[in-house]
């Protein structure tokens, strides 16, 4: 099966990507450990797509992830590379039987699914796995932690045929439990750092154990730029999103206890630009392909040096570069692990508020299964709404919805534009999120 890389935007590929095509186009399984933003889902999906067979009906290959959006964001990549494969994706936080009618549906030749999810409906006879050959873990080290490993043992129990194991993370590890298989893997190590040398480190000093004041003076010299902030807890979470919101600074929230369409709005608010901030616990820290972070704030500092990596590998991704900031209250001290000699970031006396957004959401209340398209979007935006294509920018179409980023100049006088009419014959809603 062939696959399509000017889809993503991308000519060349990597060192690493290079290398793991070569290594796992022969069918060898594989370990593959490269930094955050590397490319590690590109470089293990080209050579699975190339391995699939798109006249067979039967379910091929699985690959597991351990969050719902990164289940999301894999299938879609793998959808546009290569649009004549089946794909699905599978996880928590919504129905199962939603899932059963679309895999009946659809009859997928690639699943990528997290570890609970995929079980169930492996367990069930959902999902078929007699002709699956090929199974991916990606973030391996976090999927075969303690909460997982009765479940990943449970699903390769189920999986009689496999042929090839592909195993991925940006931290090293050695241990592969007995229970995944196969002890004749090839390691591919490029954990060079070369990430940590495109990252600039620096010290904010808090003069209250409270850091939201400091906090609130940082977004105010970093402007417009993209900036995600790292804190503990859920609880923290909600506390620094409310008090951003109390003082007129646009910003998302993002955890694991927000009802799954509220986690992908914030996400997607912040992935096209109409939030320039996004707090979250390091739920966000693995497995979300967010482009052009340009600054990471430990607002709570990491734990251990594995979380700091994650949460640091949200920025500089690919070879670009960008900047961390551990805020640090009084008696607060960085932790031992990172031995870098990391320069004060002085804050001004007098800061201004961050500048709002350049775009907004527009949330349209028609997806996929309505058979809604970007293209669709586009020429109803264009048309119906007068609007220059230059003033559209991201477009996310979802299963029953879809998000699209428009420009804030532009955006009231669309909404009045496009209020009650039709997008390709169907009457639907359609409001601004993050105004």
């Amino acid at each position: 099966m062939t696959y399509n890389l000017s889809r993503l935007g991308i000519t060349d590929l990597n060192a690493m990507q290079q290398e793991m095509l070569q290594t796992a186009r022969k069918g060898t399984s594989t370990v593959l450990l490269s930094p955050t933003g590397s490319g590690k889902t590109l470089a293990y999906l080209l050579p699975l797509l190339q391995k699939l067979d798109a006249k067979n009906d039967n379910l091929q290959a699985l690959v597991i992830v351990p969050s719902r959006e990164l289940a999301t964001q894999t299938a879609d990549v793998a959808r546009r590379l290569c649009s004549e494969l089946r794909v699905a994706a599978c996880y928590g936080g919504r129905p199962t039987m939603e899932e059963h009618q679309q895999i009946r549906g659809l009859q997928p030749q690639l699943v990528v699914a997290t570890p609970g999810r995929l079980l169930d409906h492996l367990q069930k006879g959902n999902l078929l796995p007699d002709n699956v050959q090929t199974l991916v873990i990606d973030e391996f080290d976090k999927s075969l932690e303690l909460g997982f490993r009765e479940q990943m043992q449970g699903i390769i129990t189920l999986l009689p045929h496999l042929q090839q194991r592909i195993l991925l993370s940006a931290t090293d590890t050695d241990d592969i439990p007995d229970f995944v298989g196969s002890n004749n893997y090839t390691r591919l190590n490029f954990l060079d750092n070369e990430s940590d040398e495109r990252i600039s480190l620096h010290i904010v000093h808090s003069p209250e154990k409270d850091k939201l004041q400091t906090l609130r003076k940082l977004l105010g010299t970093l402007g417009t730029q993209k900036s995600l902030i790292f804190v503990g807890y859920r609880e923290s979470v909600e506390r620094v999103g409310n008090f951003l919101e109390e003082h007129n600074i646009m910003a998302g929230i993002f955890h694991g206890g927000m009802e799954q369409r509220d986690r992908e709005r914030a996400l997607y608010r912040f992935m096209n630009g109409s939030a320039n901030i996004l707090v979250s616990t390091d739920l966000a820290s693995r497995g979300l392909d967010i482009t052009d972070v340009d600054n990471i704030i430990h607002y709570h500092l990491p734990p251990n040096e594995e979380t700091s990596t994650h949460r640091n590998g949200r920025t500089a991704r690919w070879d670009t570069k960008g900047s961390a900031y551990f805020i640090l209250a009084p008696q607060e001290h960085l932790p031992e692990f990172i031995t870098d000699e990391i320069e004060t970031y002085t804050l001004p006396t007098k800061v201004p508020a961050p500048e709002k957004p350049l775009w907004v959401t527009l949330y349209i209340g028609k997806g996929k299964k309505d058979k809604i398209s970007r293209g669709d979007i586009v020429g109803f935006l264009t048309k119906q709404g007068n609007i220059e294509s230059s003033q559209i920018g991201r477009i996310d179409v979802l299963p029953h919805w879809s998000y699209v980023a428009v420009k804030r100049a532009v955006s009231r006088d669309l909404l009045n534009r496009i209020k009650g009419l039709k997008i390709k014959g169907l009457k639907t809603i359609y409001t601004l999120a993050g105004q």
